[in-house]
């Protein structure tokens, strides 16, 4: 009993810390931003919410990026490759800028938490299937030489005459290799419920015939995974299966269950990064970070309340 009492005035008062912090507007954050040294000694004790720079953070160099994620509080960024981005890291970066954009992120408050690439391995076609391994064994180096800890791949379509299972067979074993050869480099192969072949139930199907650890799955809070039999069964497919990011949007949208998402991650102490990932037009993304990350702010609070 003792300790099942303890345990509800921690989250009481996690939640009424939170919700202190979101009153408190940019204040502290802003003071925070002037820090060089990153508070990261021991293991995160809860989920932390990040940035993906995929619309909004596209015309932010390194320095902007990391400005304006800790000013509204985000200390996690992945960053998007592959389509002329203002921060510049792809696989044809050199490895002096390489180094320099890791010391930038490690002497900042902001962590690198990953790369995001837009490969996929659903391909009939075995030149562009054997294209795409190899290009994201490049990513992958890319992510490790920059000091970030993953890369977020597809998987991605299901093809009209190539029968369903081939396809996962297929993706589930440039998985392997794939997951294999990041082993090597100490990196997560961060797999996003994206595609048609993307629903959770086939997620669950693809990683069933994937046997390389560092490969793990990437929740991408999509309206379709409340479909069926509901949220909490679809993600119960993979609950045990995933990394440590996730994508959300917008999180002012109600038609995804993100509350609810929270709570099951509460619940199951999921302690990973939680990366916006937002793409409607906005006048001031700040503005709108900020916004969000209060929205955040009451999701996990009501989430470690109950």
């Amino acid at each position: 009993m003792m300790d099942k009492q303890h345990g509800m005035h921690r989250r009481t008062f996690l939640a009424r810390s939170l919700g202190t912090l979101a009153l408190a507007g940019t204040a502290g954050l802003a003071t925070s931003c002037q820090s060089n040294r990153k508070n990261s000694g021991d293991a995160p004790a809860q989920t932390r919410l990040g940035f993906t720079t995929y619309t909004w953070g596209k015309p932010w160099d390194i320095p902007s990026l990391i400005d304006n994620c800790c000013h509204v509080g985000i200390y996690g960024v992945e960053l998007r490759t592959s389509q002329n981005y203002a921060h510049g890291l792809e696989i044809e970066t050199p490895a002096n800028e390489r180094e320099e954009a890791k010391k930038r992120f490690e002497g900042s408050p902001v962590t690198l938490v990953g790369m995001a690439c837009g490969e996929r391995y659903d391909s009939p076609d075995p030149d562009k299937l054997k294209a795409a391994i190899e290009t994201t064994k490049a990513y992958i180096k890319l992510s490790h030489d920059v000091g970030a800890s993953g890369l977020r791949v597809f998987p991605n379509d299901y093809h009209k005459d190539v029968p369903r299972q081939k396809t996962r067979a297929q993706i589930a074993a440039s998985l392997n290799e794939i997951g294999a050869f990041a082993a090597d480099y100490g990196q997560q192969v961060r797999l996003e419920a994206h595609g048609s072949a993307g629903d959770l139930p086939s997620i669950r199907a693809i990683m069933e015939q994937v046997t390389e650890p560092a490969v793990r799955v990437k929740l991408n809070s999509d309206a379709r995974d409340a479909k069926g039999e509901g949220f909490e069964f679809n993600f119960n497919l993979v609950k045990d299966l995933l990394g440590d990011t996730l994508h959300l949007h917008d999180l002012l949208d109600t038609g995804f269950p993100y509350q609810q998402q929270m709570d099951l991650l509460v619940e199951q102490n999921w302690t990973g990064w939680q990366l916006l990932e937002v793409s409607h037009k906005v006048p001031d993304p700040v503005a709108a970070l900020r916004t969000l990350r209060e929205t955040w702010d009451g999701f996990l609070a009501n989430a470690l309340a109950t």
